[in-house]
């Protein structure tokens, strides 16, 4: 008769105990085969979860399919027990096979154990998570992962209040009851972020289940210097939920302690899926049987007592002594368990090798055969044979020593002309082609739903186009947009109950509800991080940060996660979420905000957006709500009381991105600028005209894409000058704008005089409208370097107007 037991809550089987042992030891084995890959040379970095097998064993079996992971590099057991990695792909992540047949997960991107369930086909459709143990892709920077948790868990919580919802759920939600697992190390509790993510899920009230591995250590540093009390659970027993206030539930439970640990983690996800409550899972004595990772010794930093601990309670250990004393199996069968385990990780290893060899090989072969080709039909034979056969007896090369292999015998060969040299350069264009693929992709949409893909509709008028304030042309879309698409919604500090700062959402909370126009509270972090985990989950989520100044608080958030998301899963994954903000020119340090070139250095992978005017921005919203990509849009501060004509065809209207408008018509001078700048730089051309002097004013609309079509240098080649007027720091949007025009589109050839940026000057504004005259480009200072250049050309046309110096 098959042996069982059961626990206060939990029936363990011989069978179902077996399974976990084996998952655990197999788990423990491909650990300690990533740190000899490592030291082997095979592999570039390794971490890994060993000594945490059975407090993620007990969280892998508390979930349900639909449930999501956000996880960091320590979670191999939860998604090989829920079958959503093979160990062979484990291993292949390791090597950095860049084929998402190897390694689905991140194709190559990103270093071992980091996890991505697939959710995209090829077509950049979404797949049903609800049948799925999903992943959202694993993000290495401390406590990176716990945003868009927060996100991913609150979108239950829309599903299965907002009605609305239900008819577009399908692929998504079963009514809400999918739980959000977040895993965190310990020391990372110390993160603004962590604390930010429990503070936001115990006033949300969604269905959060954080686990804390806490193994004493952040790195080398241990947790009387992390945190208060040297606990996590201690320190945050004041969010402890109890009979007549909402917070979280807190838990603590021992690492290695399998039946508490499998009871915890069942009534966690019950609390979570049933009733929506939060709670922190503070696992202790957890240990680490490599230490940290690959990259160095725990022996340089624990005592003695510490390391013999770690021995002495190893999970492993202590759930096979408990299998024994359970009398679930016998020594024999745990043996034979162990001895496969070990054989299985070593197959699985060798074979995740041989494959991402086996990638490299033909390209390898085809490339020796050319080399040996080629010295044979040059004067250089010598020395391109030597370059030939240092690459042949090369110790596991990869793509780019190939790559370097080919470069260095047409440098030899460049003087010369032959067949061989003609295959070379043939081979070395068709591999940078597939390089390209393997390592550079992905970073936006190529789905049909690309933002780049949609067609620009310009705004209609007629005679009886009403002039209104640009806020109520916002408030006018926004409503539009609430009313025909129930997947919108937008959250941030004041959007709600006042309508936000600017009163473009002024009555929409009123008629859509609280959770479609949700006021937060202060914590920009997650306010970013609901955003993209209700993007993850098919939602269309806004997210308003009050001042483009503040976009400080979340930026390792946007760009850490968001950013680069659809980069580093292949396509795999997409979270097409839009950041609302709005900056430039208004009072003083901290709220006149045009930080572009942050902006611009650190958010590859989202489209950043800075329209001139509300109608604009209208259009820009409209763009971004049809497509699959995310964006920044950066309203203009000093706009919103600003009068505008209202389109007829307002909720039509589209944007297309990287798409440059020609604001205003000229022949002498091409002025390139964006926002807020577009109404000084109009009246500089203004009084420019009274002096003679004609300028072409062009909008560029969007930052990032930038003027994909190439109008700007069709510009230039009429004017043969350019200004790039921007209020960034000097060196900063004015300079990139100057790179891309000069640089991609060759716009030099056509300069009678030199490129000029006009910038900030570097330091931020002082307050008051003194301040915003003398600290950023101003009407005269466009007149007078337009001026400048004019005269430079035309001396006694325009004679010098100031003193020289």
């Amino acid at each position: 008769m098959e042996n069982t037991l059961l626990s206060e809550t939990i029936v363990f089987t011989k069978e179902s105990v077996l399974t976990d042992y084996r998952v655990a030891r197999m788990s423990r084995e491909c650990s300690l085969l990533v740190r000899k890959e490592v030291f082997a040379g095979r592999a570039k970095f390794g971490i890994y979860g060993d000594g945490k097998e059975l407090c993620q064993l007990a969280l892998a079996r508390a979930m349900k399919a639909g449930d999501f992971i956000s996880g960091y590099y320590r979670d191999q057991t939860i998604v090989a027990a829920v079958g959503d990695m093979t160990w062979m792909q484990y291993f292949s992540q390791l090597y950095g096979h860049p084929d998402v047949n190897f390694d689905p997960h991140t194709g190559g991107r990103a270093m071992n154990n980091h996890h991505a369930t697939r959710w995209l086909d090829e077509e950049g459709e979404w797949v049903d998570q609800t049948k799925l143990f999903n992943s959202a892709a694993g993000v290495s920077s401390t406590a990176g992962q716990m945003p868009r948790a927060v996100g991913l868990a609150y979108s239950s919580k829309l599903y299965r209040q907002l009605p609305n919802l239900q008819e577009i759920s399908e692929k998504f939600t079963r009514n809400g009851s999918e739980v959000c697992f977040s895993t965190i190390g310990d020391a990372s509790t110390s993160e603004g972020m962590f604390l930010e993510c429990v503070n936001a899920s115990g006033v949300l009230q969604i269905p959060l289940v954080m686990s804390v591995w806490d193994d004493g250590y952040g790195i080398s540093v241990p947790s009387e210097y992390q945190t208060t009390k040297s606990s996590i659970s201690k320190a945050l027993a004041g969010y402890q939920r109890n009979e007549d206030e909402a917070g979280i539930e807190i838990f603590t439970v021992k690492g290695w302690d399998y039946v508490a640990l499998m009871e915890t983690y069942q009534k966690a996800a019950t609390l979570a899926r049933e009733y929506h409550i939060p709670s922190l899972i503070h696992v202790e004595e957890v240990t680490q049987q490599q230490g940290h990772s690959a990259s160095g010794s725990h022996e340089r930093y624990k005592s003695a007592k510490r390391l013999q601990f770690e021995l002495d309670y190893d999970c492993n250990i202590k759930f096979r002594e408990w299998i024994l004393a359970e009398d679930l199996a016998t020594e024999e069968e745990l043996k034979s368990i162990d001895e496969e385990a070990i054989k299985e990780a070593k197959a699985c290893q060798k074979a995740a090798w041989n494959a991402y060899m086996s990638s490299i090989k033909p390209e390898r072969e085809d490339l020796l055969s050319l080399l040996y080709q080629a010295a044979a039909e040059t004067e250089n034979g010598a020395e391109v044979k030597k370059i030939a056969e240092e690459l042949r007896k090369a110790i596991n090369p990869i793509h780019h020593e190939n790559v370097v292999a080919a470069r260095k015998v047409l440098r030899v060969l460049r003087s010369e002309d032959s067949s061989a040299k003609q295959g070379l350069k043939k081979w070395l264009k068709q591999t940078d082609a597939a390089n390209d693929k393997r390592f550079n992709s992905h970073q936006f949409s190529t789905s049909k739903y690309s933002p780049l893909k949609v067609q620009a509709v310009q705004p209609e008028y007629d005679a009886n186009s009403p002039v209104i304030d640009g806020r109520e042309i916002l408030n006018r879309n926004f409503d539009y947009l609430f009313s025909t698409n129930p997947r919108i919604f937008i959250l941030g500090e004041d959007v709600g109950k006042i309508g936000d700062v600017n009163q473009t959402l002024v009555g929409l909370q009123e008629k859509f509800g609280e959770l479609r126009v949700t006021d937060t509270g202060i914590r920009e972090m997650t306010i970013v991080g609901q955003g993209i985990g209700a993007a993850m989950r098919g939602l269309r989520p806004i997210i308003e940060i009050q001042y483009l100044d503040y976009i400080f608080y979340p930026f390792a958030t946007l760009s850490d996660d968001l950013a680069c998301l659809q980069y580093r899963t292949v396509g795999g994954q997409k979270a097409p979420l839009i950041v609302r903000t709005r900056g430039h020119r208004l009072e003083g340090i901290w709220h006149s905000g045009s930080p572009m070139s942050v902006l611009l250095g650190g958010l590859k992978g989202i489209h950043l957006c800075v329209p001139r005017n509300m109608t604009q921005a209208a259009g820009m919203y409209n763009t971004l709500l049809n497509s699959d990509d995310p964006a920044i849009v950066i309203e203009c501060l000093n706009g919103y009381r600003l009068k505008e004509k209202l389109p007829t065809n307002l909720h039509e209207t589209r944007v297309a991105l990287g798409m440059p408008e020609v604001i205003r018509e000229g022949r002498d001078i091409t002025i390139v600028t964006y926002g807020s700048m577009c109404r000084i730089v109009m009246e500089a051309a203004r009084q420019l005209e009274n002096m003679d002097i004609s300028v072409e004013v062009i909008d560029v609309q969007t930052l990032m894409p930038f003027d994909i079509s190439h109008c700007i240098v069709e510009s230039i080649k009429k004017t043969n000058r350019v200004i790039f007027a921007d209020e960034d720091m000097p060196g900063g949007a004015s300079a990139y704008m100057m790179q891309q025009v000069l640089d991609e589109q060759n716009a030099y050839r056509y300069l009678d005089a030199k490129p000029v940026c006009m910038a900030a000057v570097p330091h931020r504004p002082a307050y008051s409208s003194d301040g915003d005259y003398f600290s950023k480009p101003n009407a005269e200072n466009v007149v007078d370097t337009a001026y400048q250049l004019m005269s430079e050309c035309f001396p006694i046309k325009f004679p010098p107007i100031y003193l020289k110096e």
